[in-house]
Protein backbone atom coordinates (compact mmCIF):
# COMPACT_ATOMS: atom_id res chain seq x y z
CA UNK A 1 0.00 0.00 0.00
CA UNK A 2 1.34 3.43 -0.98
CA UNK A 3 -0.35 6.62 0.23
CA UNK A 4 0.71 10.26 0.58
CA UNK A 5 0.29 10.32 4.34
CA UNK A 6 2.43 10.79 7.43
CA UNK A 7 0.76 8.98 10.32
CA UNK A 8 -2.29 6.81 9.46
CA UNK A 9 -3.95 7.92 12.71
CA UNK A 10 -3.65 11.59 11.72
CA UNK A 11 -4.88 11.38 8.14
CA UNK A 12 -8.21 13.11 8.83
CA UNK A 13 -6.66 15.76 11.12
CA UNK A 14 -4.05 16.78 8.58
CA UNK A 15 -6.44 16.58 5.66
CA UNK A 16 -8.96 18.88 7.35
CA UNK A 17 -6.17 21.29 8.29
CA UNK A 18 -5.01 21.41 4.68
CA UNK A 19 -8.55 21.88 3.41
CA UNK A 20 -9.09 24.79 5.80
CA UNK A 21 -5.82 26.45 4.77
CA UNK A 22 -6.61 26.05 1.06
CA UNK A 23 -10.13 27.48 1.36
CA UNK A 24 -9.85 30.04 4.15
CA UNK A 25 -12.03 32.43 2.12
CA UNK A 26 -14.92 29.94 2.24
CA UNK A 27 -14.66 28.06 5.54
CA UNK A 28 -13.32 28.11 9.06
CA UNK A 29 -12.63 25.09 11.25
CA UNK A 30 -13.75 24.68 14.84
CA UNK A 31 -11.38 22.26 16.59
CA UNK A 32 -13.01 21.90 20.02
CA UNK A 33 -14.73 19.49 19.71
CA UNK A 34 -12.56 18.53 16.77
CA UNK A 35 -13.27 18.95 13.13
CA UNK A 36 -16.30 21.03 12.44
CA UNK A 37 -15.99 22.78 9.08
CA UNK A 38 -18.18 25.89 9.06
CA UNK A 39 -19.12 28.39 6.36
CA UNK A 40 -16.92 31.45 6.88
CA UNK A 41 -19.85 33.85 7.33
CA UNK A 42 -22.03 31.51 9.44
CA UNK A 43 -24.43 31.91 11.06
CA UNK A 44 -26.27 33.75 8.28
CA UNK A 45 -29.10 35.78 9.77
CA UNK A 46 -32.60 34.91 8.56
CA UNK A 47 -31.43 31.67 6.98
CA UNK A 48 -31.99 28.02 7.89
CA UNK A 49 -28.69 26.34 8.70
CA UNK A 50 -27.74 23.13 6.87
CA UNK A 51 -25.47 20.56 8.51
CA UNK A 52 -24.27 17.27 7.09
CA UNK A 53 -21.37 14.95 7.74
CA UNK A 54 -20.20 11.41 8.13
CA UNK A 55 -17.07 9.35 7.91
CA UNK A 56 -14.12 10.80 6.03
CA UNK A 57 -12.83 9.20 2.84
CA UNK A 58 -15.62 10.47 0.58
CA UNK A 59 -14.07 13.81 -0.31
CA UNK A 60 -15.13 16.30 -1.50
CA UNK A 61 -18.26 15.19 0.40
CA UNK A 62 -19.10 16.84 2.81
CA UNK A 63 -16.68 19.67 3.62
CA UNK A 64 -16.23 20.47 -0.04
CA UNK A 65 -19.87 21.55 -0.20
CA UNK A 66 -19.76 24.08 2.63
CA UNK A 67 -20.41 27.59 1.33
CA UNK A 68 -22.91 29.88 -0.35
CA UNK A 69 -25.96 28.03 -1.65
CA UNK A 70 -25.19 24.69 -0.06
CA UNK A 71 -24.10 23.52 3.42
CA UNK A 72 -23.41 25.78 6.38
CA UNK A 73 -21.34 23.16 8.20
CA UNK A 74 -19.89 19.69 7.72
CA UNK A 75 -18.79 17.27 10.40
CA UNK A 76 -16.06 14.85 9.27
CA UNK A 77 -15.68 11.69 11.30
CA UNK A 78 -12.76 9.29 11.31
CA UNK A 79 -12.18 7.34 8.11
CA UNK A 80 -15.45 5.61 7.14
CA UNK A 81 -16.70 6.21 10.71
CA UNK A 82 -19.54 8.44 11.85
CA UNK A 83 -18.73 11.57 13.84
CA UNK A 84 -19.88 11.50 17.45
CA UNK A 85 -22.79 13.65 18.70
CA UNK A 86 -20.59 16.36 20.28
CA UNK A 87 -19.13 17.82 17.06
CA UNK A 88 -22.51 17.47 15.35
CA UNK A 89 -24.07 19.50 18.15
CA UNK A 90 -21.29 22.08 17.87
CA UNK A 91 -21.89 22.40 14.13
CA UNK A 92 -25.60 22.85 14.77
CA UNK A 93 -24.92 25.64 17.28
CA UNK A 94 -22.40 27.31 14.97
CA UNK A 95 -24.90 27.69 12.12
CA UNK A 96 -28.10 28.42 14.05
CA UNK A 97 -29.30 31.97 13.37
CA UNK A 98 -32.73 31.51 14.92
CA UNK A 99 -34.46 30.00 11.89
CA UNK A 100 -33.70 26.38 12.74
CA UNK A 101 -31.23 23.82 11.40
CA UNK A 102 -31.65 20.94 8.95
CA UNK A 103 -29.51 17.82 9.36
CA UNK A 104 -28.94 15.91 6.11
CA UNK A 105 -27.87 12.39 7.02
CA UNK A 106 -26.83 9.46 4.86
CA UNK A 107 -28.58 6.23 5.85
CA UNK A 108 -25.80 4.51 7.76
CA UNK A 109 -26.56 3.25 11.25
CA UNK A 110 -23.86 5.22 13.07
CA UNK A 111 -24.66 8.47 11.26
CA UNK A 112 -28.39 8.14 11.93
CA UNK A 113 -27.95 7.40 15.65
CA UNK A 114 -25.35 10.10 16.29
CA UNK A 115 -27.19 12.82 14.38
CA UNK A 116 -30.39 11.85 16.22
CA UNK A 117 -28.64 12.24 19.57
CA UNK A 118 -27.17 15.58 18.52
CA UNK A 119 -30.60 16.81 17.41
CA UNK A 120 -32.05 15.90 20.81
CA UNK A 121 -29.24 17.78 22.55
CA UNK A 122 -29.78 20.81 20.30
CA UNK A 123 -33.50 20.79 21.06
CA UNK A 124 -32.67 20.82 24.78
CA UNK A 125 -30.71 24.02 24.10
CA UNK A 126 -33.63 25.62 22.28
CA UNK A 127 -32.55 24.98 18.68
CA UNK A 128 -35.20 23.60 16.34
CA UNK A 129 -33.78 20.78 14.25
CA UNK A 130 -35.28 18.65 11.49
CA UNK A 131 -33.58 15.65 9.91
CA UNK A 132 -33.75 14.21 6.42
CA UNK A 133 -32.31 10.75 5.80
CA UNK A 134 -30.85 10.11 2.34
CA UNK A 135 -31.28 6.56 1.00
CA UNK A 136 -30.88 6.76 -2.78
CA UNK A 137 -28.97 3.52 -3.43
CA UNK A 138 -30.95 0.90 -5.37
CA UNK A 139 -28.39 -1.90 -5.16
CA UNK A 140 -29.17 -3.45 -1.78
CA UNK A 141 -31.95 -3.11 0.77
CA UNK A 142 -29.74 -3.78 3.80
CA UNK A 143 -25.99 -3.91 4.31
CA UNK A 144 -23.40 -4.24 7.02
CA UNK A 145 -23.78 -0.50 7.65
CA UNK A 146 -27.49 0.12 7.18
CA UNK A 147 -31.04 -0.86 7.89
CA UNK A 148 -32.63 -0.13 4.55
CA UNK A 149 -31.04 1.50 1.56
CA UNK A 150 -27.71 3.29 1.72
CA UNK A 151 -27.18 6.98 1.20
CA UNK A 152 -24.67 7.49 -1.61
CA UNK A 153 -24.03 10.01 -4.42
CA UNK A 154 -27.61 11.32 -4.42
CA UNK A 155 -26.63 13.07 -1.19
CA UNK A 156 -24.87 15.69 -3.30
CA UNK A 157 -28.12 16.62 -5.05
CA UNK A 158 -30.10 16.68 -1.81
CA UNK A 159 -27.54 19.09 -0.34
CA UNK A 160 -27.49 21.26 -3.48
CA UNK A 161 -31.24 21.75 -3.84
CA UNK A 162 -31.95 22.06 -0.11
CA UNK A 163 -29.04 24.49 0.14
CA UNK A 164 -30.53 26.63 -2.62
CA UNK A 165 -33.91 26.63 -0.87
CA UNK A 166 -32.29 27.73 2.39
CA UNK A 167 -30.27 30.41 0.60
CA UNK A 168 -33.40 31.96 -0.94
CA UNK A 169 -34.95 32.24 2.53
CA UNK A 170 -37.30 29.26 2.80
CA UNK A 171 -38.49 28.22 6.27
CA UNK A 172 -37.16 25.11 8.02
CA UNK A 173 -40.30 23.17 7.09
CA UNK A 174 -39.95 24.23 3.47
CA UNK A 175 -36.25 23.41 3.23
CA UNK A 176 -36.84 20.00 4.82
CA UNK A 177 -39.64 19.32 2.35
CA UNK A 178 -37.36 20.14 -0.59
CA UNK A 179 -34.74 17.74 0.78
CA UNK A 180 -37.33 14.98 1.24
CA UNK A 181 -38.72 15.54 -2.23
CA UNK A 182 -35.27 15.29 -3.80
CA UNK A 183 -34.55 12.11 -1.86
CA UNK A 184 -37.84 10.60 -3.02
CA UNK A 185 -36.94 11.25 -6.67
CA UNK A 186 -33.23 10.38 -6.77
CA UNK A 187 -31.78 6.92 -7.44
CA UNK A 188 -28.17 5.69 -7.62
CA UNK A 189 -26.22 2.55 -8.40
CA UNK A 190 -22.45 2.05 -8.45
CA UNK A 191 -19.75 -0.42 -9.37
CA UNK A 192 -16.08 -1.00 -8.58
CA UNK A 193 -13.12 -2.02 -10.69
CA UNK A 194 -10.94 -2.17 -7.59
CA UNK A 195 -11.34 -1.99 -3.79
CA UNK A 196 -10.03 0.80 -1.59
CA UNK A 197 -7.67 0.68 1.38
CA UNK A 198 -8.39 2.52 4.64
CA UNK A 199 -5.02 3.94 5.81
CA UNK A 200 -4.98 2.35 9.26
CA UNK A 201 -6.23 -1.02 7.93
CA UNK A 202 -3.31 -1.41 5.50
CA UNK A 203 -5.20 -3.94 3.39
CA UNK A 204 -7.97 -3.66 0.79
CA UNK A 205 -11.59 -3.64 1.93
CA UNK A 206 -12.31 -6.59 -0.36
CA UNK A 207 -10.51 -8.44 -3.13
CA UNK A 208 -11.21 -8.61 -6.83
CA UNK A 209 -9.58 -10.77 -9.45
CA UNK A 210 -7.82 -9.15 -12.40
CA UNK A 211 -10.86 -9.80 -14.61
CA UNK A 212 -13.58 -9.13 -12.00
CA UNK A 213 -15.76 -6.13 -11.13
CA UNK A 214 -18.23 -5.60 -8.28
CA UNK A 215 -21.74 -4.37 -9.17
CA UNK A 216 -23.77 -2.47 -6.58
CA UNK A 217 -21.03 -1.27 -4.22
CA UNK A 218 -21.56 1.36 -1.54
CA UNK A 219 -19.15 4.14 -0.57
CA UNK A 220 -17.43 2.46 2.39
CA UNK A 221 -15.58 -0.21 0.49
CA UNK A 222 -18.34 -2.74 1.12
CA UNK A 223 -19.03 -5.26 -1.65
CA UNK A 224 -22.15 -5.06 -3.78
CA UNK A 225 -24.91 -7.32 -5.07
CA UNK A 226 -22.90 -9.41 -7.55
CA UNK A 227 -19.40 -10.03 -8.86
CA UNK A 228 -19.00 -10.50 -12.59
CA UNK A 229 -16.30 -10.73 -15.22
CA UNK A 230 -15.14 -7.42 -16.64
CA UNK A 231 -17.28 -6.28 -19.58
CA UNK A 232 -17.11 -3.36 -22.03
CA UNK A 233 -18.11 -0.03 -20.50
CA UNK A 234 -21.43 0.18 -22.37
CA UNK A 235 -22.56 -3.18 -21.01
CA UNK A 236 -21.65 -2.17 -17.45
CA UNK A 237 -23.57 1.09 -17.84
CA UNK A 238 -26.60 -0.87 -19.02
CA UNK A 239 -26.35 -3.05 -15.89
CA UNK A 240 -26.38 0.07 -13.71
CA UNK A 241 -29.05 1.99 -15.60
CA UNK A 242 -31.68 -0.76 -15.75
CA UNK A 243 -32.29 -1.09 -11.99
CA UNK A 244 -32.16 2.69 -11.57
CA UNK A 245 -34.79 3.26 -14.26
CA UNK A 246 -37.02 0.49 -12.92
CA UNK A 247 -36.87 1.57 -9.30
CA UNK A 248 -38.65 4.96 -9.26
CA UNK A 249 -39.70 4.11 -11.97
CA UNK A 250 -38.51 6.66 -14.51
CA UNK A 251 -40.67 6.88 -17.61
CA UNK A 252 -40.97 8.49 -21.02
CA UNK A 253 -41.31 12.26 -20.81
CA UNK A 254 -39.46 12.61 -17.50
CA UNK A 255 -36.75 15.24 -17.15
CA UNK A 256 -33.66 14.25 -15.19
CA UNK A 257 -30.35 15.42 -13.82
CA UNK A 258 -27.72 12.82 -14.68
CA UNK A 259 -24.76 12.59 -12.30
CA UNK A 260 -21.88 10.33 -13.30
CA UNK A 261 -19.69 10.13 -10.22
CA UNK A 262 -16.16 8.76 -9.97
CA UNK A 263 -15.33 6.71 -6.88
CA UNK A 264 -11.92 8.33 -6.38
CA UNK A 265 -9.52 6.59 -8.74
CA UNK A 266 -11.34 6.74 -12.08
CA UNK A 267 -9.98 8.93 -14.90
CA UNK A 268 -12.28 11.68 -16.12
CA UNK A 269 -12.05 10.29 -19.65
CA UNK A 270 -13.62 7.02 -18.47
CA UNK A 271 -16.39 8.90 -16.67
CA UNK A 272 -17.29 10.58 -19.96
CA UNK A 273 -17.41 7.20 -21.69
CA UNK A 274 -19.92 6.15 -19.02
CA UNK A 275 -21.86 9.39 -19.41
CA UNK A 276 -22.08 8.92 -23.18
CA UNK A 277 -23.79 5.55 -22.85
CA UNK A 278 -26.01 6.66 -19.94
CA UNK A 279 -27.25 9.58 -22.06
CA UNK A 280 -27.97 7.16 -24.92
CA UNK A 281 -30.01 4.94 -22.60
CA UNK A 282 -32.05 7.92 -21.47
CA UNK A 283 -32.75 8.87 -25.08
CA UNK A 284 -33.80 5.29 -25.86
CA UNK A 285 -36.38 5.54 -23.07
CA UNK A 286 -37.65 8.97 -24.12
CA UNK A 287 -36.26 10.62 -20.96
CA UNK A 288 -35.01 14.19 -21.31
CA UNK A 289 -31.48 14.95 -20.10
CA UNK A 290 -32.09 18.30 -18.41
CA UNK A 291 -28.76 18.79 -16.60
CA UNK A 292 -25.42 16.98 -16.47
CA UNK A 293 -22.72 16.59 -13.83
CA UNK A 294 -19.59 14.49 -14.39
CA UNK A 295 -16.72 14.13 -11.93
CA UNK A 296 -15.59 12.65 -8.63
CA UNK A 297 -17.97 14.18 -6.09
CA UNK A 298 -18.76 11.38 -3.61
CA UNK A 299 -15.79 9.03 -3.44
CA UNK A 300 -14.49 5.98 -1.62
CA UNK A 301 -10.82 6.85 -1.13
CA UNK A 302 -8.87 5.59 -4.16
CA UNK A 303 -11.44 3.08 -5.39
CA UNK A 304 -11.66 2.74 -9.16
CA UNK A 305 -15.27 2.70 -10.22
CA UNK A 306 -18.31 4.79 -10.95
CA UNK A 307 -21.84 5.45 -9.78
CA UNK A 308 -24.75 6.73 -11.85
CA UNK A 309 -27.42 8.93 -10.29
CA UNK A 310 -30.71 10.09 -11.81
CA UNK A 311 -32.85 12.81 -10.27
CA UNK A 312 -36.36 13.31 -11.67
CA UNK A 313 -36.98 17.07 -11.77
CA UNK A 314 -39.70 19.63 -12.34
CA UNK A 315 -39.34 23.36 -13.03
CA UNK A 316 -38.90 24.30 -9.38
CA UNK A 317 -36.26 21.64 -8.79
CA UNK A 318 -34.36 22.71 -11.91
CA UNK A 319 -34.40 26.28 -10.61
CA UNK A 320 -32.92 25.11 -7.32
CA UNK A 321 -30.29 23.06 -9.14
CA UNK A 322 -29.33 26.05 -11.28
CA UNK A 323 -29.26 28.50 -8.34
CA UNK A 324 -25.85 30.03 -7.59
CA UNK A 325 -23.48 27.98 -5.47
CA UNK A 326 -19.95 28.75 -4.30
CA UNK A 327 -18.10 26.02 -2.42
CA UNK A 328 -14.68 24.45 -2.67
CA UNK A 329 -15.92 21.61 -4.89
CA UNK A 330 -19.05 22.95 -6.60
CA UNK A 331 -19.54 26.44 -7.93
CA UNK A 332 -21.55 28.17 -10.63
CA UNK A 333 -23.68 31.25 -11.20
CA UNK A 334 -21.96 33.56 -8.72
Amino acid sequence: MKKLINDPTKTVDEGVAGFAAAHADLVRVVIDPPFVVVRADAPVQGKVGLVSGGGSGHEPLHAGYVGFGMLDAAVPGAMFTSPTPDPILEATKQVDAGSGVLHIVKNYTGDVLNFETAADLALAEGIEVQTVIVDDDVAVKDSLYTAGRRGVAGTLLVEKLAGAAAQRGDSLDEVAEVARRVNSRVRTMGMALSPCTVPHAQEPSFTLGEDEVEIGIGIHGEPGRERIALEPADRIVDRLMQPILEDLPFSKGDRVVLLVNGMGGTPQSELYIVFRRAAEVLAEHGIELARSLVGSYVTSLEMQGVSITLLQVDDEMLGLYDAPVHTAALRWGR
